[in-house]
């Protein structure tokens, strides 16, 4: 045993002696590779500093593996402002502005990206001072704030714009703009515009073979096509994304792709799939730094988590995305994480809490996507294009002057032909746009209709009162779940009087609203139910908003609100073609003759227009596909002929002229 302890003694000390000689190997290696790394970029340096080349393009090969390393970036500057070499001192500046961003340190890196602005104004190059001033816009981006970024990205599109033959990196300037301009677009929910300046600047990075822009645009195309309902389009896209940030190694670009995916796997409803991808993004994200994946990487892990019932870690995760986001100043992960927490905490029966964290989110919304906000990127917008097609025009006036000695006999056949194709071109535009109007007053004035008959003071007051009655009886977890129905239903009424039509699956979602607060009146006796077919993708197909409302009122009032007990509302979605969706109403109530012989008898009647304002309302929505709706109502009976409900069939076009063409 003696000589057992002993060997094994002499090994411990074997191998810690063989331990410090490897790390001693090991730092000399370092130190010596560390050392020759110095050199190298002291010699460069001295190089650069030599022949003090003014190109971004030239600056950014030399120091495109270091210009990510603050230490030599910081020298770059040091030694370039000694020399008053402006170009040098504007590129580092520009680097450690872009470093400073990765790790969400945003005023730094706006006070970094100025300051690198203005030596660029100053040394007169127009390349840093376009890569600046988009810069600039990226980080205004990052931090929710619209109005700056907009200003800096039309900045640098206007001077890159105004070059007759732009460089490789100016072209790649431009298409960062055209990027930035979808985005935009994206903040305005015009996703199919948005997709078009997404493949402009697509153009640009093709023929660049800039991979780094290519993945930026796909992820960008995907998150368009996810908004639309397209999920397994916007699946493509973020795996082309990925594609590309695993060829140019992009851990960042990997955080980003892996958040996307994961969130398509949630709406897919594969949780544990959606789960794997998001912890590799969150461990990816706090290995980069950058506080803004970090906190979606936390919301998103939360929500898959929530879904698979693991609500202890759910909530851990959320809340960490919400103490980042509030200690960042990251508006819309705070806005997140709130949603998330109050959908955790509703369903654990903490109304409450979920309640606060509800409240929380909507008036952080609020302050970020605002009606001025968004008017003034919408002004901002028409302006740029208005700009542009100013600059043609002018462009073309120019050509017209070199050419007009060699055209001088055709002058007043020139100016008659092109003051006629105006006045022609005039009364069209004029004539059009009286037409738009007068249509854009009709469905105007539809949508104040269906807003009033939606916003319905009785239904209103009769609501508050029911609820208020659970207040009076104590019935506290009621009173918050309908009060939380009542304010969702509110909320989703006035945003929908703004939109002239929404998908599916957001109409079904409010019917289900609109019911459970009508119900609460018929002491719960109304038994709601809707049938989907496994076939239809709700959430891509469109339709207006709050279509179903009138005919459900009519349900509940007219059919079964004098019958005693069994009272029951089916709503089926099914797809008897490839030009329609089919909604199917239906009742077991008194019928049409018996409600109308009621409604005779009572002093005050109840009179509904709603049937009427959503007969016109369809009307106008399938001015745009190539079949029109369908509507039918049919009494049922049984077989003695009695009455036993209505059932209301409504045919939704879903095929557009242009898909049928295609």
């Amino acid at each position: 045993m003696h000589n057992l302890l002993a060997n094994t003694t002499y090994s411990k000390k074997a191998l810690v002696i063989f331990l410090l000689l490897c790390v001693n190997c090991i730092g000399i290696l370092s130190i010596s590779a560390q050392n020759n790394k110095n050199t190298d970029f002291k010699v460069l340096l001295e190089n650069v500093l030599d022949t003090k080349p003014n190109s971004y393009t030239v600056l950014d090969s030399i120091f495109y593996r270091t210009k990510y390393d603050s230490i030599i970036m910081k020298e770059l500057v040091s030694k370039s402002k000694k020399l008053e070499y402006l170009e040098g001192e504007s590129y580092g500046l520009n680097a450690l502005g872009t470093i400073y961003r990765n790790v969400s340190l945003y005023d730094k890196a706006i006070e970094t990206h100025l300051k690198s602005k203005e030596i660029a104004v100053e040394a007169k190059n127009q390349e840093l001072e376009v890569i600046n001033l988009n810069m600039l816009g990226v980080v205004y981006r990052r931090m929710d704030l619209v109005k700056p970024a907009l200003d800096y990205h039309k900045k640098a599109l206007d001077i890159a714009n105004s070059f007759k033959n732009p460089s490789e990196e100016m072209k790649h300037s431009i298409a960062v703009s055209q990027n930035s301009m979808g985005n935009i677009y994206l903040a305005l929910k015009q996703y199919d515009l948005a997709i078009a300046q997404f493949s402009k600047s697509l153009v640009f990075e093709t023929e660049a073979n800039n991979k780094l822009g290519l993945a930026i645009n796909y992820q960008n195309i995907g998150y368009a096509k996810e908004a639309k309902g397209n999920l397994e389009d916007a699946l493509k896209d973020y795996q082309t994304s990925l594609q590309y940030n695993n060829e140019i190694d992009s851990e960042i670009g990997r955080v980003i792709c892996f958040n996307s995916i994961g969130k398509i796997y949630i709406k897919q409803g594969k949780y544990n799939d959606a789960k794997t991808i998001l912890e590799d993004a969150l461990e990816k994200a706090l290995q980069v730094g950058d506080q803004f994946y970090i906190a979606s990487s936390y919301t998103n892990l939360g929500w898959a988590q929530i879904e698979l019932n693991l609500d202890a870690e759910a909530e851990d995760n959320l809340k960490k995305a919400l103490k980042v986001g509030e200690t960042y100043g990251l508006k819309s992960a705070v806005v997140e994480a709130n949603e998330h927490l109050s959908d955790l905490y509703t369903k654990k029966g903490d109304y409450k809490t979920a309640m606060q964290h509800y409240k929380t989110s909507i008036e952080l919304e609020e302050t970020i996507s605002n009606e001025r906000n968004l008017q003034y990127v919408n002004d901002i917008i028409v302006q740029y294009e208005n700009e542009i097609k100013n600059n043609q025009i002018r462009a073309l006036a120019s050509e017209n002057e070199m050419v007009k000695s060699k055209l001088e006999k055709n002058k007043k056949i020139f100016w008659y032909t092109l003051v006629g194709l105006i006045l022609v071109a005039g009364v069209i535009i004029t004539l059009n746009r009286q037409r738009q109007l007068e249509q854009e007053k009709q469905i105007l004035t539809l949508e104040q209709d269906m807003l009033r008959s939606q916003m319905n003071p009785h239904f209103i007051f009769n609501s508050l009162n029911s609820i208020k009655l659970y207040i009076i009886n104590n019935e506290k977890e009621n009173a918050v779940y309908y009060l939380n129905k009542f304010s969702k239903l509110i909320r989703k009424i006035l945003i929908a009087s703004t939109e002239k039509e929404i998908s599916l699956e957001d109409e079904l979602d409010t019917m289900r609203l609109y019911m459970n607060i009508e119900n609460i009146r018929f002491s719960n006796e109304i038994n709601f139910k809707i049938h989907i077919d496994d076939t239809i993708n709700t959430a891509s197909v469109k339709v207006p908003s709050m279509i179903f409302q009138p005919f459900l009122e009519n349900a509940l009032w007219h059919g079964l609100s004098t019958k005693k007990d069994n009272k029951k509302i089916d709503l089926h979605v099914t797809k008897s073609s490839n030009d329609y969706v089919t909604v199917t109403i239906s009742d077991n109530g008194i019928g049409r003759k018996e409600s109308e012989k009621i409604n005779k008898s009572k002093l005050l009647k109840r009179k509904s227009v709603g049937i009427a304002i959503t007969k016109a309302r369809l009307s106008n929505f399938s001015k745009g596909y190539t079949s029109q709706y369908k509507l039918k109502i049919d009494d049922l009976y049984d077989n003695q002929q009695k009455p036993v409900g209505t059932k209301v069939i409504i045919d939704i076009p879903i095929q557009t002229q242009a898909l049928r063409t295609a």
